[in-house]
């Protein structure tokens, strides 16, 4: 891990109800647990992580309300003195101009998603209307960051709702990964159970010590962000 360097994350999804903000308040949280300093920025109009900041009388940690078109210009400025910076990223299928401005400043783009190979499917299959291809948005903004000088994003997948928190051999979150994997995208070994637990802290501190949470803020911190420097290890 490079402990120098700032940590840019920006969680995504197609579609709301994923376990996004959920998911960017307990890695703030887990970051905390691990000594690095970070700051979550909700750019999300239905303000749920901003939300639960306020119910729960302030996290360990800075979540501030960031809705914006141009976060690649201004998140920058919010990363003084953090170890990471954690944007709450707005679906895409709904807020695709603020998302791009995220994902053109982040090195990290997080999917939290549920373990149904449908939903994968959903979400690479040939755009109709003014629904997103996510295959096609994702090509658009690494093509972006291209032009402007910056290296590829590092794309990586956070199952949620799951069965189980360990990987299965054959179990939905199996033909998931093998299907994020056919589209070149990587999927966390950490997973979210689906359980109450998540659900009821959206006006409560949160624990993430002893939690896949953990697991997966530590594999976060520890994972490459350049296909070169994985591929090495």
């Amino acid at each position: 891990m490079d402990e120098t360097r700032v940590h840019r994350w920006a969680l995504i999804s197609v579609k709301p109800g994923v376990g996004k903000s959920t998911s960017a308040m307990f890695l703030g949280q887990a970051l905390v647990d691990e000594g690095v300093p970070p700051l979550v920025a909700d750019a999300d109009r239905g303000q749920t992580c901003a939300t639960w900041d306020e119910g729960a009388g302030g996290m360990p940690y800075p979540v501030v309300s960031k809705v914006s078109r141009s976060l690649d210009k201004t998140l920058p400025a919010l990363e003084n003195g953090r170890g990471a910076l954690l944007v709450d990223v707005p679906q895409i299928e709904d807020h695709a101009a603020i998302a791009r401005s995220a994902m053109v400043w982040a090195d990290r783009w997080i999917m939290p998603i549920a373990p149904s190979v449908v939903e994968v499917t959903r979400m690479f299959r040939p755009a109709y209307g003014d629904r997103v291809k996510l295959g096609d948005y994702l090509e658009e903004v690494q093509d972006l960051r291209e032009r402007l000088g910056r290296p590829p994003a590092d794309v990586v997948v956070l199952l949620t709702r799951t069965n189980t928190s360990r990987p299965t051999k054959g179990g939905p979150d199996a033909r998931v990964r093998a299907a994020m994997a056919k589209q070149g995208i990587d999927t966390l070994d950490a997973q979210i159970r689906h359980h109450d637990h998540y659900r009821q802290c959206g006006n409560a501190r949160i624990r993430a010590i002893g939690t896949p949470y953990q697991r997966a803020a530590r594999e976060l911190l520890a994972r490459p962000y350049t296909a070169e420097a994985r591929s090495a290890q």
